[in-house]
């Protein structure tokens, strides 16, 4: 039996291509209907958007089970990912109408004054209205009520330098408000050295650990130090690690006493303070740093159970000391600044590359052992703002001299950053982290 072959006119054959094109256009306009009206319907609704843990069984502390959300089953992705949001590529938009600042000086009674740069005369405010804007998306924005309710039962620790006693202090203002019942903010009997804010009604911790470089230092007094000599004992640890050991999440910074360009490793036994007779070596600052945080790392993978803690490292932060970086006066620094730099390509001189390159590296060693700790990398977002920081507005422990007084950008406090003000928006950043229950806005 043969094939039978079929055949058709040519007439027919241009009316079901012409048919055919007609239903694919229709289909295209539906579905691009359909994408649009759902894109602006996620848009609308995301301070609604929640993503539901299903290990999560209980507010309170239970190390049998993850402390918080499964960061894979969220839209956030970390700050080197090309392929999703990145938190840090943007940049700043001046806004005194929506959302900042998030408190009050007068509003916060636990505001360090060293911080409090209009209770100790500084006239202009627009230093507080600044909302961090990233290129591609957007971020959940502050909820206090939101964030007490999830931290009820829990500790946040913040361990380094006094760049993360300022994020602290931002912290506890920015929370304050949402806790009723009793707080309160105490030493805890360390020297000076560990500081807590204690919301009782809701087992609230947030603390301070002062651990300058981390590991042992001249520094770890935090109020009898020398300003610019830097001696570490670079594998000893432990002294300040065992106060960290029961947190939930931990915030770890170290940068300002790297800036010094050499490092004394004291290499015998003896006071860090100096002493006769000791061995010491004196290497570079970035040498340094990777011995400290090869220390740091090891402690972590011992000694920190990932699915209990939440680990972050603070990306290291610009100090605008020197204005000739913006093409200011010679001798001149951030003093008198009331404006940030919109150059989004500015790179202050004294934020070192191999610092923050090793330190990426040292976070890429520890995330293949399998401890993640979250870089939170605010180093480009803080370079832009020379207005932002205290310089003569501050608490003083002695007065000025009357020749301190003529030369004002010699005395001042340009690595320190105002309250409100900027580390409010790295606290943002951090909890948009640390609990991750909205979706992200893609602009």
């Amino acid at each position: 039996m043969g094939l039978k072959h079929y055949s058709m006119g040519s007439w027919d054959m241009k009316t079901m291509f012409h048919c055919c094109l007609f239903i694919f256009f229709l289909g295209g306009l539906a579905t691009l209907r359909f994408f649009r009206n759902n894109n602006l319907e996620a848009v609308l609704i995301i301070s609604k958007v929640k993503v539901t843990d299903p290990t999560s069984t209980t507010t309170n502390i239970n190390t049998s089970t993850p402390a918080f959300d499964d960061p894979r089953t969220l839209n956030i992705a970390p700050p080197s990912s090309t392929d999703s949001c990145d938190l840090f590529s943007g940049r700043w938009v001046h806004d005194n109408k929506s959302h900042y600042p998030l408190y009050k000086e007068h509003e916060c009674p636990y505001l360090n004054g060293d911080l409090a740069c209009l209770t100790y005369g500084r006239k202009d405010s627009k230093y507080q209205q600044w909302r961090w804007q990233p290129n591609d998306c957007d971020f959940p924005r502050f909820d206090g009520e939101a964030v007490v309710k999830r931290l009820r039962g829990k500790r946040l620790l913040f361990v380094g330098d006094s760049i993360n006693r300022n994020q602290w202090d931002s912290m506890i203002c920015m929370l304050q408000s949402s806790i009723p019942g009793k707080k309160e903010v105490n030493s805890k009997g360390l020297n000076g050295t560990l500081y807590s804010f204690r919301a009782h009604d809701y087992n609230i911790s947030v603390d301070y650990y002062w651990a300058p470089m981390l590991v042992e230092s001249n520094g770890d007094d935090p109020f009898d130090h020398r300003a610019h000599l830097r001696v570490i004992r670079s594998k000893a640890i432990e002294k300040h690690a065992k106060h960290w050991v029961d947190a939930d999440v931990i915030i770890f910074n170290s940068c300002l006493w790297w800036r010094l360009p050499t490092v004394t490793l004291l290499k015998s036994a003896g006071s860090l303070m100096g002493a006769p007779n000791q061995v010491v070596e004196v290497i570079d600052s970035p040498r340094a740093y990777k011995m400290a945080l090869e220390t740091w790392s090891k402690w972590v993978h011992a000694n920190i159970n990932p699915s209990k803690t939440k680990l972050f490292y603070m990306g290291h932060t610009a100090a605008h000391a020197w204005a000739t970086d913006w093409g200011g006066k010679k001798h001149e620094t951030c003093y008198g600044e009331t404006e940030p730099l919109m150059d989004y390509r500015f790179w202050e001189i004294g934020t070192d590359p191999n610092i923050l390159r090793i330190l990426e590296s040292s976070l890429s060693k520890l995330k293949a052992k399998g401890v993640n700790v979250q870089m939170i990398n605010i180093t480009q977002l803080t370079q832009a703002r020379r207005d932002a920081h205290p310089t003569i507005y501050r608490k003083l422990w002695r007065p000025f001299t009357e020749d301190e007084k003529k030369k004002p950008h010699s005395i001042s406090d340009c690595a320190h950053w105002c309250l409100p003000g900027v580390p409010d928006i790295w606290n943002e950043l951090l909890l948009a982290y640390i609990f991750p229950t909205t979706a992200i806005a893609y602009q």
